[in-house]
C-alpha cells in the first residue's frame, strides 16, 4: 500500500504487481487505512469516522464515533470539509482498523463518545455492512494504535500507542458474540508468527524482547538487548535497543532491528525455539535507518523501506523455501 493525500495505490505481488487505485476521502494525515485482503475495499480510520470504500470512492458504509481531538472539539461533524483547515484536527490522536486475515471480520480502535469524557472502544465489525458484531471498552488513552491480524481470525492484536508508560498491547479474541482480550501494560506488539503460534512484543523501554503463546497469552522468554547484541562501532550508545518494529517471517526465525534512527541499523536474527541470537542479516547492501526497521510482509519474506520512501525491498533468507 503507498498512502497518499489523495489517493491509496494497492499493489497485488503475487498477480505481476496488478494495481488498484482508491481515491481518499481525506488526506494522509487526518488517519489510516485498511485493505481487504482480496484488495476490493479500503477501509480509512478518520479523525470522526471509520469508512468503507470501493475503488471508485464510492461509500459502502461508515460508522462515526468521537472525535480524536476531542481534547479540544465536542462537536459530531458530519463531513470532512468541516474540519479539513483546523489545526487541532491535523494533529489530532488516531485508532485504526484492520481486517482479519480470511477479511471475514473487521477491527477497528476508535473513541466512543463525542466530548471531554469519551472513552475508547475496540470494536469487531461485520466488513460487508458494517454492523457492530462486538465491542469493548479498552480503558485506554491513545495518541494511536497498531493492528497486527492473526491466522485465526478470531483473534487480533492491537498495540495502542500513548506514551512509554501507558502504551500497552491488547490481544483480543471474538467467540462469535462476545469480545475479550488480555492486556500487556508498556509492551508494543512486534509481530505474530506465520502459524499463529507466537507473538513478539517489547518493552515500552527496548530494553527486552518478549516471546508469547498466542493460545493465552502466557511469556514464554525473554530476551535482553544487552548483554546479547553487541554495541556498534563508532557510536556514543552506552546500551542497545530493540525496535519497535520487526518481523516474523518464518515459524523458527524472527528479524528484530537495532539503531533504526541511524544511517545504517543492525537487524538480528532471532531463533523463537531456543532465545538464540543467530547473528545479524547481511543484506546484499546497507538498509537505510529511519524508517530502518524490517517488517513483515506473509509468510518467508519481510521488507525494509528506502530512507526516501520512494522504494520498498522485500527480502527472504537465502536458500529458504
Amino acid at each position: 500500500m503507498q498512502r497518499g493525500d489523495f489517493e491509496l495505490a494497492v499493489r497485488d505481488l503475487d498477480l505481476q504487481g496488478s494495481e488498484v487505485r482508491f481515491p481518499a476521502p481525506w488526506p494522509r494525515r487526518f488517519g489510516s487505512v485498511a485493505v481487504s485482503p482480496t484488495g476490493d475495499v479500503a477501509v480509512f480510520a478518520g479523525v470522526h469516522t471509520v469508512r468503507a470504500v470501493d475503488a471508485t470512492g464510492a461509500t459502502l458504509w461508515e460508522i462515526r464515533h468521537g472525535c480524536w481531538s476531542a481534547a479540544v472539539c465536542t462537536r459530531a461533524h458530519a463531513s470532512f470539509p468541516e474540519y479539513a483547515d483546523d489545526h487541532h484536527h491535523r494533529h489530532a490522536d488516531g485508532g485504526s482498523a484492520a481486517f482479519s486475515s480470511d477479511g471475514t471480520l473487521l477491527w477497528a480502535h476508535v473513541r466512543s463518545l463525542e466530548g471531554h469524557d469519551g472513552t475508547e472502544e475496540w470494536l469487531v465489525l461485520d466488513p460487508v455492512e458494517g454492523r457492530v458484531l462486538a465491542r469493548s471498552e479498552t480503558m485506554t488513552v491513545a495518541s494511536g494504535s497498531v493492528h497486527f491480524s492473526h491466522t485465526n481470525p478470531a483473534y487480533m492484536g492491537l498495540t495502542v500507542l500513548g506514551g512509554e508508560e501507558d502504551s500497552c498491547v491488547l490481544w483480543g479474541h471474538w467467540n462469535g458474540a462476545e469480545l475479550a482480550f488480555q492486556r500487556f501494560d508498556e509492551e508494543v506488539l512486534l509481530a505474530v508468527s506465520p502459524s499463529g503460534d507466537h507473538f513478539l512484543t517489547t518493552d515500552a523501554g527496548q530494553w527486552s524482547l518478549y516471546l508469547h503463546r498466542a493460545q493465552d497469552g502466557g511469556e514464554l522468554w525473554r530476551l535482553d538487548a544487552d548483554g546479547a547484541v553487541p554495541l556498534p562501532s563508532g557510536e556514543g550508545d552506552d546500551r542497545v535497543c530493540w525496535d519497535y518494529e520487526a518481523a516474523f517471517p518464518y515459524d523458527d526465525t524472527a528479524v528484530v532491528g537495532t539503531e533504526y534512527h541511524t544511517d545504517v541499523p543492525r537487524h538480528w536474527l532471532v531463533d523463537p525455539r531456543t532465545k538464540a541470537l543467530r547473528g545479524p542479516v547481511a543484506y546484499p547492501f546497507p538498509v537505510s535507518g529511519s524508517p530502518g526497521s524490517p517488517g513483515s510482509a506473509g509468510q518467508g519474506v519481510w521488507y525494509t523501506v528506502a530512507k526516501d520512501r520512494t522504494s520498498l525491498h522485500l527480502w527472504c533468507l537465502q536458500g529458504a523455501a
